[in-house]
């Protein structure tokens, strides 16, 4: 960053940073992110660096006397920057981007200053109702029912994990609130072979145990099957085990494959299960009408994840949880110490109860300033053109002969590998595609991430960021084509055959 001349901050005597120098440091700061939001797509996608690298500049110790902030500032572009992947590059195509938006950053900005914890209506009014709203505002946009009840979370792990807990709530006779897990039967839920990994997790956090997680065999499209779901449950029943919840995806991590929702819920009713819907990064999509299709059935679900922090322009940080049945989140979490009792009672929502954290800090701001700015209509045509963009490239990769695609793209994502004409080895093709991955990655033009689809490894290219345009597709392709010729010529490997 450019060094200005400003006044010097007492840092080592008492108080905050002087106002003048805030507002110098301040402005140099907002000038120097307006710069790199400008050329983001000039700097490496991801950093030339090793394990160690970042960690090997840093002190080991802490400062014993403040620092002026010209050095801290300057050791950003000197150490920081050096070390970073950027999630902002308009060629950023790995996992599921997060590209913060520049009203998001000014409401995370403005939501840092005013520095409230919302943990009870209370403690901030405005953070409670406007969390409240926003969340009503996003309820809308994408078609779910008007009695999902919203609360924010830090990430789709966490929505997920709360609204298991939510769901074990509601198994009849089971106390866990109080007497714990000591008496209980042996609990199940249930997701397909291409749920999220947080499920998982939730079991582990929840006490329940990894095993407890049964993973129901996927169609060709890797989409769970609702017959052999229900086949499960009754083998389950017979062996002495309690289902209690099933995780339906829509739009799931590796290839966004949507489950039929509609069946799944015809199931769940029947057999009287939780039905939580995965669509932390899908849902985004049905803000465009004309995908408002991917949230089918997810009206009869009792809870549904949405992270605006994936496809809606927002920092990261912030994932929504929907219930259809808040008092069961809430007699899951919630526990009120006399010190934070206050007089408006059940009168008004506290958020704390509805969750581990008792911190909450004032996310909902940016969401809101985010949505304001490019209005549902601007989101959607984003949204509408990342999904055009998407099937522009899985059409390029189609017409190759040395490249094929390996799953549907239902919304943004594309899945493909390298497959040389005559190169039918499958170990043969994993090795190829996972250094064709590294060689992309390698050039810092383009990041791209990886996953494997019936044991092939699998180059994902998720197309979701606010910065991207067609010239950036096409540019990863030449650079996929580029590096996959220079790897067959280094292998002694054209048109099938070896020199």
């Amino acid at each position: 960053m450019n060094e200005k001349p400003v006044p010097e901050a007492a840092a080592n005597g008492f108080g905050d940073m002087p106002a003048e120098d805030f507002r110098a440091y301040g402005h140099q700061l907002i000038d120097w992110i307006a710069d790199f939001l400008a050329n983001v797509g000039d700097l490496p996608a991801f950093p030339n660096v090793q394990p160690g690298d970042i960690r090997a500049k840093l002190p080991a110790s802490p400062p014993d006397k403040g620092e002026a902030m010209e050095q801290v500032l300057a050791d950003v572009d000197r150490i920081v920057m050096p070390g970073m992947a950027h999630w902002n590059h308009p060629r950023f195509f790995g996992y599921f981007t997060s590209s913060g938006s520049a009203p998001g950053i000014l409401g995370e900005l403005l939501g840092a200053a005013l520095n409230a914890n919302n943990m009870l209506w209370q403690s901030c009014p405005a953070a409670t109702e406007l969390e409240q709203v926003t969340l009503d505002w996003l309820r809308q946009m994408i078609g779910a029912p008007p009695e999902f009840f919203g609360v924010v979370y830090d990430g789709g792990s966490s929505s997920t994990f709360h609204a298991i807990a939510a769901a074990r709530e509601q198994v009849a006779g089971l106390n866990v609130r109080e007497h714990g897990l000591n008496e209980a039967p042996r609990l199940r839920i249930y997701t397909s072979e291409q749920g999220h990994s947080s499920i998982d997790k939730a079991a582990m956090a929840l006490g329940l145990g990894m095993e407890s997680v049964r993973r129901v065999e996927a169609d060709d499209e890797y989409r769970m099957i609702p017959q052999a779901l229900a086949g499960a449950i009754v083998e389950d029943r017979r062996a002495g085990v309690l289902p209690f919840c099933v995780v339906a995806t829509a739009g799931s991590t590796s290839c966004t494959s949507i489950d039929p929702i509609p069946a799944i819920a015809d199931v769940c009713e029947r057999e009287g299960l939780w039905l939580h819907v995965d669509a932390a990064h899908g849902g985004a999509a049905a803000v465009a009408p004309e995908m408002r299709h991917v949230l089918d059935g997810c009206d009869r679900a009792d809870s549904i994840v949405v992270n605006p922090h994936k496809w809606l322009f927002v920092q990261m940080g912030l994932s929504v949880l929907y219930t259809r049945k808040p008092d069961a989140l809430r007699r899951a979490f919630s526990l009120t110490p006399e010190y934070l009792r206050t007089a408006q009672g059940d009168e008004a929502v506290n958020f704390m109860d509805y969750g581990i954290p008792l911190g909450r800090n004032f996310r909902a701001l940016k969401l809101w300033f985010t949505l304001r700015y490019f209005g549902v209509e601007g989101i959607a045509a984003r949204i509408r053109e990342h999904i055009r963009l998407a099937r522009r490239f899985a059409e390029q990769v189609d017409a190759h002969p040395d490249f094929e695609r390996l799953a549907p793209v239902p919304l943004s994502t594309v899945c493909f590998r390298a497959h040389p004409r005559g190169l039918n080895d499958e170990d043969a093709l994993n090795d190829l595609n996972e250094r064709l991955m590294q060689a992309i990655n390698q050039t810092g033009e383009a990041f791209l991430s990886h996953t494997k689809l019936r044991g092939r490894y699998t180059i994902r290219l998720v197309v979701s960021h606010l910065r991207v345009n067609e010239e950036q597709i096409n540019r990863v392709w030449e650079i996929a084509q580029e590096r996959l010729l220079a790897l067959m010529r280094a292998e002694k490997w054209l048109a099938g055959k070896w020199r």
